[in-house]
């Protein structure tokens, strides 16, 4: 049993992405709004990262799990494990709340590939702790939706102080049907600007209360106004901060919001779930953010950034479970050889020498590493979008469809199949694995609610579906296949040495094209053929580009190969191989998973609820 921090990080990966493939020292570095940013900078940052993210981060990460938090009800009040406190302080201590933040917010001004690149290290060592640094993400959203004054009240105490942050949706009731929510909003004359108080019970709320970690909270609601119609359209957003915020930024009074429940959960113990319940006995206040009743539309700025995080926080998990079953399987020693299996003198090696273990961590490695380009792949969009003006500009409109035709797939697919290959992982390490004595059986606990919150797997293969494709006719879908077909299948990338992967990636692309049809055909039929195949089609989406990336690194990494020295020479052999394994293993399988589309029929609708 081994006492090191569990965290193996692979950032020699990630700076293939960034600097061999992506390119983002030409692209994005140093250029408006990223102007102050160099490749040696962010080089230096990651550096300097590491240590506290394999080291003072990654040792929270079992006491987390192990050492139970602590819920005050006459307060309602949680107070952490001291190790994860210890998390949350050196986060802040160490200035890694600074990187992606604005150089106006007084941050570093880092792009987003490089600020997911970068937050891969945090969300990998510490998940329960990295979705407690949300403050740093709300500051940046209140700095972008809300008043002049909202802004000068909250934004610099946010970052100075250091405070948490949360986004506030879910209700017992409703669940994933957030324009179900009854939460209300009435407002009241004050001084103070647009101010309403708040009456509601909230449920699943991340780190709804963390104790003396912070300050203060600032919790992002979504509240209907007195007045309002039902559904989405009529909710609102508001600032209600747990500590009443006075007009120079200190803090006053406690304010009417308070965590009434912990949630006691299967994994990610060390993350404070929590009831919260709005306007009971006291006054819960809050500020209408820009003055605007504009609420679900402002909170998809917080969801899209949750559901980015939660694909890159499955993702990280996968890829430091799979580098501790590659050690452990370097290690362990078990068998002879399977071609001298016969001879009873013929001497151990290690399990690594096994097919089928040599087998499962390829399924993890081309996996980890393909969700990984397919994440920064999706960053670096994010970035074009930034840096032609934002979201709303017409010149981002191309970007800003595929970063969005991209996210249901970051998050629903990395969940979904990072969460079944941490069986590979533990299955390596045979009956140990199912030990506390390593980390892959938290692993596993932990990833669960990857698949659940921020939009269960299903809703986000009905929002590619009838949101993202439906939009605009399937016009972004498509030009993304034309760009697959133009660089990589036309223009031969990779040459002869990837011609058979091409080959299958064709082969691929052509069976989704073909679901897809055949779905538009099954929907004359009815709509819930949306329902019963749509988790096929993100699935095969997902992997058709998964595949095409990672080609795509083995055609960088076959150049590279030539005059790869040291490690770099096992590292490009390694990124041709996932290439080749992802193609072989897992593309082959969407054909025939694609065939279920035509012949799906309704009998899961159409069965009586007594037959069940």
């Amino acid at each position: 049993m081994s006492t090191a921090p569990h965290y193996k990080p692979n950032v020699r990966d990630t700076l293939f992405n960034l600097f061999e493939f992506l390119k983002v020292q030409e692209t994005s570095l140093g250029k408006k709004p990223f102007g102050d940013v160099d490749e040696a900078m962010v080089r230096q940052t990651l550096d300097t990262m590491l240590p506290i993210c394999t080291g003072i981060m990654a040792e929270g990460f079992t006491e987390g799990d192990r050492v139970p938090l602590q819920f005050d009800a006459k307060t309602g009040t949680v107070t952490l494990s001291p190790a994860m406190k210890a998390t949350y302080h050196a986060y802040f201590e160490n200035g890694l709340n600074l990187l992606e933040l604005p150089t106006h917010l007084g941050g570093m001004g880092a792009p987003p590939s490089v600020g997911w690149g970068a937050f891969e290290l945090i969300i990998g060592s510490n998940p329960a702790a990295a979705f407690s640094f949300l403050g740093n993400i709300l500051a940046r959203i209140i700095d972008t939706l809300a008043t002049d004054a909202q802004k000068k009240r909250f934004v610099g105490p946010m970052l100075e102080h250091h405070w948490g942050g949360t986004m506030v949706l879910t209700e017992p009731d409703a669940g994933s049907d957030v324009g179900a929510g009854r939460s209300k909003a009435r407002r009241v004359e004050s001084k103070d600007g647009d101010v309403w108080h708040l009456e509601g019970v909230k449920r699943f709320i991340t780190n709804g209360d963390i104790g003396d970690a912070a300050p203060n909270i600032i919790h992002l609601v979504l509240a209907r106004p007195e007045g309002a119609g039902p559904g989405t359209k009529g909710l609102s957003m508001f600032i209600v901060p747990k500590f009443l915020v006075n007009d120079d930024g200190s803090l006053g009074e406690r304010n009417g919001i308070f965590c009434t429940n912990l949630e006691k959960k299967m994994g990610l113990k060390a993350s404070a779930t929590c009831e919260m319940t709005l306007g009971d006995g006291k006054p819960c206040v809050g500020w209408l953010v820009g003055n605007v009743h504009d609420g679900m539309k402002q909170m998809f700025h917080v969801i899209e950034h949750a559901r980015m995080a939660v694909g890159l926080k499955s993702m990280a998990t996968l890829s430091t479970a799979y580098l501790n079953a590659l050690a452990y399987a370097k290690e362990r020693k078990q068998g002879a050889d399977l071609l001298q299996a016969g001879d009873k003198k013929a001497p151990r090696v290690t399990i690594l020498h096994h097919p089928d273990v040599r087998r499962m961590l390829l399924m993890q490695k081309s996996h980890a590493e393909g969700m990984r380009a397919m994440i920064l792949f999706n960053a670096a969009l994010q970035d074009s979008v930034e840096m032609k003006g934002g979201h709303r500009a017409p010149e981002a409109a191309k970007d800003t469809a595929l970063n969005d035709l991209l996210l249901p797939l970051i998050k629903g697919y990395c969940s979904e199949k990072s969460y079944e290959l941490l069986n590979l992982s533990l299955q390596t390490y045979g009956g140990s694995g199912y030990l506390q004595d390593y980390p892959v059986e938290q692993y596993i606990r932990d990833a669960k609610i990857d698949t659940l919150y921020e939009g269960t797997t299903h809703i986000q293969a009905l929002d590619l579906l009838m949101r993202k494709i439906a939009k605009d006719g399937g016009a972004t879908l498509q030009g993304l296949m034309g760009i697959i077909q133009s660089q990589t299948l036309d223009a031969n990338e990779g040459g002869d040495a990837l011609k058979k992967e091409r080959a299958a990636l064709a082969e691929a692309m052509g069976a989704v094209n073909t679901g897809l049809t055949a779905l538009m055909e099954k929907l004359g039929e009815s709509l819930y053929h949306v329902g019963l195949q749509g988790n096929r089609l993100l699935f095969s989406l997902a992997e058709v580009v998964i595949g095409w990336l990672l080609i795509r690194h083995a055609a960088v990494a076959l150049e590279k190969q030539k005059t790869a020295k040291g490690p770099d020479v096992a590292f490009y052999e390694g990124k041709i191989a996932s290439a080749k394994f992802f193609a072989h293993e897992v593309l082959p399988d969407i054909a025939p998973r694609m065939a279920h589309v035509p012949r799906s029929q309704l009998l899961a609708m159409e069965l009586s609820e007594e037959g069940f």
